[in-house]
């Protein structure tokens, strides 16, 4: 090989290990980085309306067979856990009269619309329909 040869393979070799890190660098690690969109979260809230706000309540305060899906309660329970775990919960147990009934596309944007009125902030890329793109993403209480 040329120097000129290998001189193009150190930079080409550079230059995918520098875009990698970038990629990695770029998950987010929280809630707080942005975890759906706008778009998602209001496709979301259609859903919600029909599927889980007779036993949650219209804006997730809680009702009389579900508890609340916002606000300190909603938020300090599974500030500790990852947002994967909440998604797997939410996709297997709900809803309550028809477990795994939605498709996996409802479930993650019902979750969405759950972030957008814990007042997380929206993002870029929208929540993964599976759980396990989650798992290493943390929940935590929602900036102010």
């Amino acid at each position: 090989m040329t120097k000129t040869g290998a001189g193009f393979l150190v930079l080409g070799i550079a230059l995918i290990g520098s875009a990698y890190s970038s990629v990695r660098a770029q998950a987010p690690a929280g809630v707080n980085d942005g975890i759906y969109t706008a778009a998602q979260a209001e496709r979301g809230k259609a859903v919600y309306a029909m599927t889980c706000a007779g036993c949650h309540g219209e804006k997730a305060e809680g009702g009389a067979a579900g508890p609340t899906l916002s606000g300190p309660d909603f938020t300090n329970g599974y500030k500790d856990g990852s947002a994967g775990a909440l998604l797997n919960k939410i996709s297997q147990d709900m809803p309550s009269n028809a477990p795994g009934s939605l498709e996996p596309q409802q479930y993650a944007d019902v979750f969405a619309y759950v972030l957008s009125v814990n007042k997380y902030p929206a993002g870029q890329t929208e929540t993964p329909k599976d759980p396990a793109a989650l798992k290493g993403v943390k929940m935590a209480a929602p900036k102010s």
